[in-house]
């Protein structure tokens, strides 16, 4: 007989459905999941809110999209971007496993001609002004030669592109810098370049060669500069042997990739940790929540005035 398990979700992110996403969708292949937004067991919140903060008698797991780090606070489990298992109690679990499937990246032709490359040299999407490093080199690129940027910031080329993914496939290259740089912080950027057949140009994970294959794309953290970046963009882009050698790099490498797309993976964690928490929240946590939970709110309202930030998305 399958375990029962009540769940909710709040504070994720615009149009998020609780009824139908990937941690759902993962647990009803091992649990009778019901969802109960009044008296959840295990409550799953982002960063986009505060509605976490009344749910008092949960086992509260926080699920971090951002470069953001897990806020033991509030949360008594984190799913997030950091290496660090804080005494088991943080799950590195990337974005991009919620983009698709090692399958994906594994499905690279090994053989190319001149009739294989992209019609088109670079892009890049950004709606992000404050992201001033990737903005930077994107400027310095597009100096020495036209980068096609399609994305609500920076746009030059007179709309906004309406599919990402589309868009890209006939890029040779795709400038794939997250907005902000800590070890371990990877999101989608790099996956949906390498799923589309374009070299990313990428920067933000100093780790990066713990996931994919540093060969097989252009790691900005192994350069002194950008300007020794561009440099070798453009030795890529008029050299097709070069070129055509970085093609047939695989994107992830057995000996170094751990397969964050295996749910065997996530399950085990919930089961050894997470579910096993499965009990009655006291009289007395419940005060400590209610009070750890009325300065959070001050806290980052605080924040958000001095840093001129969005306040949910400061921890």
């Amino acid at each position: 007989m399958r375990s029962q398990i009540r769940i909710w979700f709040c504070d994720f992110w615009p149009y998020f459905d609780p009824g139908n996403n990937y941690f759902i969708n993962l647990f009803k292949k091992h649990y009778d999941v019901i969802l109960d937004d009044s008296n959840p067991e295990f409550l799953f919140f982002s960063v986009f809110g505060f509605k976490h903060l009344n749910y008092f008698n949960a086992v509260r797991i926080q699920y971090i999209a951002e470069n953001l780090r897990p806020n033991y606070w509030e949360a008594d489990f984190s799913l997030s971007f950091d290496f660090e298992e804080y005494s088991d109690r943080n799950f590195r679990l990337p974005l991009y496993i919620m983009y698709g499937s090692i399958a994906n990246l594994l499905e690279k032709q090994n053989d190319f001609t001149e009739s294989d490359l992209k019609p088109n040299f670079c892009n890049l999407i950004s709606s992000n002004p404050n992201a001033n490093f990737r903005n930077n080199f994107f400027k310095l690129l597009n100096s020495q030669k036209h980068v096609d940027s399609g994305g609500v910031y920076l746009n030059n080329i007179g709309f906004p592109v309406q599919n990402k993914l589309q868009f890209i496939k006939d890029y040779r290259f795709t400038i794939s810098f997250e907005n902000s740089s800590f070890p371990g912080y990877t999101t989608e950027k790099i996956y949906e370049a390498m799923t589309s057949g374009s070299i990313p140009i990428y920067w933000g994970n100093e780790r990066i060669g713990e996931e994919f294959n540093t060969k097989s794309f252009i790691n900005v953290h192994e350069y002194k500069n950008m300007h020794d970046v561009v440099e070798h963009v453009l030795e890529l882009e008029n050299n097709p042997t070069m070129f055509s050698n970085l093609l047939l790099q695989p994107w992830v490498l057995p000996t170094i990739h751990k397969n964050y797309f295996e749910e065997e993976r996530v399950l085990n964690y919930f089961d050894n940790y997470v579910f096993k928490k499965k009990k009655y929240v006291s009289e007395l946590s419940q005060n400590k929540r209610k009070i750890a939970a009325h300065f959070s709110v001050i806290r980052k309202r605080v924040y958000s005035k001095i840093l001129g930030k969005s306040y949910c998305a400061i921890q």
